[in-house]
């Protein structure tokens, strides 16, 4: 080892044991480090109870003549019962508050020596980082070895070729689990989907889900919870509710229950959605739709795990892992007192944001695959596109001009209708036709709103011409990422004929006759 070496370990009053000279023929674990060749220790800090001060003598005393270089220092752990879990681990962690562990020093924490109980707790300080080394196993002699063995044992995992094979496996079920077993090819999305694997796996604090109608956000919410109930790290079932659906005065009562007699027609107890997710998780749609006094008392919840049910003077409990979606901008519901900000300062610590359909156009063709295999279920027999009806919706489906306005909710919608309208359960060319045709009127439709919402009450000065025209470039706008993307697209035609173009330049001077910025359109 490169650095200095320091062992810390327990006296072993049973194994270390030894009197005459023929203890040095019976393998006393705390001896069998300094005795390897190739291991040399600068200090060994040997804990022990001071009721056995004369061993800890003769372990030093034979530790000295053994390795005359290894400083052996004393560290008292004074202990009532080292059978006791609570008082081992509380004794042996204020330890490792006292001790001083350069950072300069490679530390070895011998396990070997000690109750069980002393073994685990030292594992256990070990793994958390509050005794910053590797672990220290010595053996008794073996074969042909002059003294006992020892093994050195690095927690981190990630270092085991085959462990590290195992975890990663284990990831990519989970990933798989959060996907629902659907392949997807999206970078960014695969990413995000690694990223909430990891945080769902390593905290218990709110996340929240931000993203457009049908983006995927409930669906996540029950895989998340289905990977934390697989991985035992909550017991309870998931608890969902859309807050959109529960405004005005009963969402009190829903969310926090309410007691017999607490307001007109309060005939028994109700026990609220909270206390239902004790143990489990509590999954909030929409979240930006509560009321204030419905924030006040979440964010209490959430901080002291306590709230009162309505009309009760008793406090009651709930521990939950809370996961909050919303397609609102919250920030923006903040700062026009729609939102508490220290509500969303509190969900805001994980947050993720899945993109639309539209963003990860190479996933529709995954998608779709996973449609049909839902509605084959649904039907009992196989759904399935022909090759020519197969090839010839995904080329619409990937186009510009399918902007999936509801995300998955018409992509589902779209092979329900398709599996409705196909007697043999191949879907063919006319099907796909008549899907494309209605999906095309549903965008255009409901695009109409668009320069509305963009321009409110200007939009009314508007030629129908200008209108046609400033409802197109709003749409591409809000499914491109960046300026450029949005005018390489508008004008991919015009572009391809010049040495030289400014697309962005070109959409900006066209938004600013509007009076509009990329930013506000988007």
């Amino acid at each position: 080892m490169d650095k200095p070496v320091t062992v810390l370990g327990m006296l072993g009053v049973q194994l270390d044991r030894g009197a005459g000279s023929r203890r040095w023929e019976k393998w006393r674990p705390s001896i069998t480090p300094f005795v390897q060749e190739d291991l040399e220790v600068e200090r060994f800090l040997l804990l022990y109870d001071p009721r056995f001060e004369t061993l800890y003598n003769q372990i030093r005393r034979d530790i000295r003549s053994v390795s005359p270089r290894t400083a052996v220092e004393p560290v008292h752990v004074p202990l009532d019962d080292p059978w006791d879990f609570e008082e081992v681990y509380g004794a042996l962690h204020d330890v490792t508050r006292r001790l001083d562990l350069p950072e300069d020093e490679e530390l070895l924490v011998h396990i070997t020596t000690g109750t069980h109980v002393a073994q685990i707790c030292l594992f256990l300080l070990v793994e958390a980082g509050f005794l910053p080394g590797k672990l220290l196993q010595t053996r008794p002699r073996r074969g042909r070895e002059t003294h006992g063995g020892i093994d050195v044992i690095d927690l981190d995992l990630g270092r085991y070729d085959r462990i590290a094979t195992r975890f990663e496996q284990e990831r990519q079920e989970a990933t798989g689990l959060l996907k629902q077993g659907i392949d997807t090819r999206n970078p960014a999305f695969n990413a995000l989907i690694d990223r909430i694997e990891r945080v769902a796996g390593a905290t218990t604090a709110p996340m929240l889900l931000t993203g457009p109608t049908g983006a995927g956000k409930t669906r996540l919410a029950k895989r998340i919870a289905d990977l934390k109930r697989q991985r035992r790290q909550v017991e309870g079932a998931l608890v969902e509710v859309n807050c959109a659906t529960i405004r005005g005065d009963g969402a009190m009562s829903t969310l926090f229950g309410h007691v017999r007699g607490a307001f007109t027609g309060a005939s028994h107890d109700r026990s609220g959605l909270l206390r239902e997710a004790d143990g489990g998780v509590l999954f909030l749609d929409e979240i930006g739709e509560l009321g204030l006094d419905e924030q006040a008392m979440l964010l209490r919840a959430i901080e002291d795990k306590t709230f009162l049910p309505v009309g009760s003077d008793k406090e009651v409990s709930s521990n939950f892992q809370l996961i909050a979606g919303t397609n609102r901008d919250l920030r923006t519901a903040v700062g026009e007192g729609r939102f508490r900000e220290d509500l969303l300062a509190r969900i805001d610590l994980w947050t993720f944001s899945l993109p639309g359909l539209a963003e990860r156009r190479e996933d529709l063709e995954p998608n779709l695959d996973f449609e049909l295999e839902q509605q084959s279920r649904a039907h009992n027999r196989r759904i399935r596109l022909n090759r020519e009806a197969r090839e010839r919706f995904l080329r619409f489906a990937t186009s510009a001009e399918a902007t999936w306005n509801a995300n998955f909710r018409d992509l589902n919608a779209a092979v329900v209708r398709m599996a409705t309208l196909s007697d043999s359960g191949r879907i063919d060319v006319d099907v796909v036709d008549e899907e494309i045709g209605r999906l095309r009127e549903a965008w255009r439709t409901t695009r109409r709103d668009l320069v509305d919402e963009v321009l409110g009450d200007l939009a009314s000065e508007l030629d129908r011409f200008d209108r046609v025209q400033l409802d197109e470039v709003i749409a591409v706008c809000r499914r491109a990422s960046t300026l450029s993307e949005a005018g390489r697209e508008l004008f991919a035609v015009s572009r391809a004929r010049k040495k030289s173009s400014n697309d962005a330049d070109r959409l900006r001077k066209y938004l600013a006759k509007w009076g509009l910025t990329f930013e506000e359109v988007r």
